[in-house]
This record gives structure tokens, C-alpha cells and sequence, in this order.
């Protein structure tokens, strides 16, 4: 258990490279304040600067694009719009409400069949044959109300 916070410790520390000549060393600064110092190798050094690198290309290849309007208000930029028409936009009936009620307007019949047809998904000619008519028939009425839908909606 101790190693793993020794672990997070270290992902969470800042990296520091050092050259001297053949001489490598690492430092890493941790977020307590601690400070540790490691020499290595020339070839882990290259490995961990690699790595470093790598890291670093990944990171800004996913976020360079993003913007963080969370951090931009804890940064204390404000994006609230007091404008009062932007609040009349969302005041009145949604289209899917202004639909329902023109439908209202329907004939008993003519909101069955568009119940039926649009809403339930029921075929034209399993609704003609419900209604004891021909599929012409049903595109004929389904014409004329959709022709009337279209007015009421203006």
C-alpha cells in the first residue's frame, strides 16, 4: 500500500531534465514541496524524455481544441446574457405543441387516421384495410389533411 502512494506521488510530481555531460539526472518536484533528485543512465534518460515527450504531443493533440467554459468562469469570466427577448424565445408553445394542437382541430376521423398513421406507425394500406376502404382512398384524405395542417400552422 505505501508503494502505490509512493506511485501516485510520483504522477502527480513535475519533471525536471538535467544534462552535465554524461551525468543524467531527473528531478522531480512533488505537490508537497518535496524534492527528489535521481541520476540515470543516458539510455533511461532517453527513454523518460521520450516518454516526457509523448506525453506531453498526446495531451495537446486532445485538448487543444477544447475550451473549458467551466475553467473560463472560475477564472472569472461571465457568460450570462441578461437579455430579456433571449428569455421570450423559449416562452412560447414548442412546435411539437403547436402541432398537437392544430391536430385538436381535426375531425374525430382525421386525428384517428393521423394518430394511426404517423404516430403509431401503421401502414397505409393495414389502415385502409381497418377502415373497410381502398389505400387510394386513405392517400386522399391523408392529401387534404395534411393540405389543412399546413394552413393551420401558417
Amino acid at each position: 500500500m505505501h508503494q502505490r502512494a509512493d506511485f501516485f506521488l510520483c504522477l502527480s510530481a513535475r519533471l525536471v531534465f538535467e544534462r552535465k555531460g554524461h551525468k543524467m539526472k531527473i528531478t522531480y518536484k512533488f505537490v508537497t514541496g518535496e524534492v527528489a533528485e535521481v541520476e540515470v543512465s543516458e539510455e533511461i534518460y532517453a527513454v523518460i524524455v521520450d516518454l516526457d515527450r509523448q506525453e506531453y504531443n498526446n495531451n495537446h493533440k486532445e485538448t487543444r481544441r477544447h475550451y473549458s467554459l467551466e475553467g473560463k468562469v472560475y477564472e472569472g469570466m461571465d457568460y450570462a446574457v441578461e437579455d430579456p427577448g433571449l428569455e421570450a424565445l423559449f416562452a412560447g408553445p414548442t412546435d411539437e405543441e403547436r402541432l398537437h394542437a392544430v391536430i385538436r382541430q381535426l375531425s374525430p376521423d382525421q386525428q384517428e387516421m393521423v394518430r394511426a398513421i404517423y404516430f403509431e406507425n401503421v401502414s397505409v394500406n393495414d389502415y385502409a384495410a381497418r377502415m373497410g376502404v381502398t389505400q387510394s382512398a386513405i392517400s386522399h384524405r391523408l392529401q387534404t389533411v395534411k393540405k389543412k395542417l399546413k394552413k393551420l400552422l401558417g
